[in-house]
Parts: C-alpha cells; structure tokens; sequence
C-alpha cells in the first residue's frame, strides 16, 4: 500500500506541472487588436451559478511575451483566483509590454472581459510584476476610467509620468530588498512620489528578496479583501 501511495504521490508532481504547462489563453477581441489572455475563474463564478467575480488584470513583466504571461497564470494567477478573483493576464501583441501605446488596450480588454455573466462589473484591479506594475501605474495615472486598486510587485514610478490621476487610489507596493536592478534604493522615493500624487500607499522592502519573489498573503489577503 505504502508502494502504491509513494506511486501517485511520483506521478502527481509530473502530471501537475504539465497541466500548468500546457494552458492555453483564449483569443480575445479588443479594437482592432486580437489578444491572448490567460483567463482563470474562481469555482465560484460561472454563468449558470450567479456568481460574478471582481476582475483583476495582471500583466506580466519583461517584454509581455506568452512564456511570461504564461508562468505569471501558473503562479500569481492561480493565488488570485483561488481567493475569488476572476484573473486576466494578458500577452502583448507586439512584444513591448503593455507600457506606452498599448496601455490603451487595457481598458478595451475590460469592457471585453466585463460583458461575461460570470465577470462582476465596476471598478477593476490593475496588478503587473515588474514591466507589468510600471504598465499597472501608467493605466492607472492616465485617468480614463475608474480602477479600484493597483497591486505592483514591484514597480518603480515610470519617468515622467504624470501622477494626479492616482489621487486617492489604493497601491499595494513590494520591492525584495535585495533587488538585483538596484529597485530596493529606489522604493523610498517611489512611496513619496505616489503619495504626493495623493494615492494611499502601502509600501514596503520584502525581505531577503530579489526581482521576483513570492507574495506575503499574510499582509497582502487584508488588503485585497479591503477593495472587495
């Protein structure tokens, strides 16, 4: 019996990854612009349930490109959604994040994904690693509609970048303390500049860290719950 325990227990930690692996996004129509999004539901939130799920929009870091999008959806976005999220991440159609020109494309991905029954209308959480925070400010300061907060792990405030349309929003800022881009130096001044913008500021070092680090829910799940 033990032999056949440790069997499945083997095969599990094979067949997991591979269905992490092979997920596929959806096509997704914004504009004139086809996007692939990684989309996870809550088991909650389906069209015949009733149940509508807030959205959050996570956008990867780097250049955006699939392979990113698609580790983000296997990581942070499984954490999301598990915790009643419904969680789109999507990949850049050209390879240049979602910073500069295809900001735009954000609040159409919205307006897209928002007309499913299963997806809660009103305002939605912009979150991104990296690229994806900085693109996550950027949507944001534009102004063009309302989101209910910016979750950027991490992200340093984009040269400048215009911040009066973050007056009163709710930021949810990490950097690892031993960022390897030099960030961790810079997360005081970030934290200033935002809150001089009025935003309302949760900022921190995430110990013994680097670039990419795993989230602190302890501090982290109160906030999210406070924008629900």
């Amino acid at each position: 019996m033990r032999h056949i325990a440790a069997s499945l227990v083997i095969l599990l930690v094979f067949i997991l990854p591979a269905q992490a692996i092979y997920a596929q996004p959806e096509e997704v129509t914004v504009g004139d612009t086809t996007l692939a999004v990684y989309l996870r539901l809550p088991q909650n939130a389906s069209p015949n349930s009733g149940a509508a799920a807030p959205l959050v929009i996570l956008m990867p870091g780097g250049s955006g490109e699939q392979a990113l999008a698609r580790d983000l959806n296997n990581w942070l976005g499984e954490e999301l959604a598990l915790r009643g999220w419904a969680v789109a991440i999507p990949v850049s159609p050209n390879g240049r994040s979602f910073r500069g020109d295809n900001n735009a494309l954000i609040p159409l991905l919205i307006d897209t994904l928002q007309q499913r029954q299963e997806i809660a209308q009103g305002p939605t959480l912009l979150a991104g690693i990296s690229n994806g925070g900085m693109s996550a400010l950027e949507i944001a300061a534009a102004g063009l509609r309302e989101y209910s907060g910016i979750l950027a792990v991490p992200a340093l405030v984009p040269n400048n970048l215009d911040l009066t349309g973050l007056e009163g929003m709710p930021i949810y800022l990490r950097i690892g303390d031993q960022d390897e881009m030099g960030w961790a130096a810079r997360l005081q001044e970030t934290h200033a500049a935002l809150e001089a913008a009025g935003a309302r500021v949760d900022a921190d070092l995430v110990f013994m860290a680097q670039h990419m680090f795993s989230m602190d829910w302890e501090n982290l799940d109160p906030w999210l719950e406070a924008l629900r």
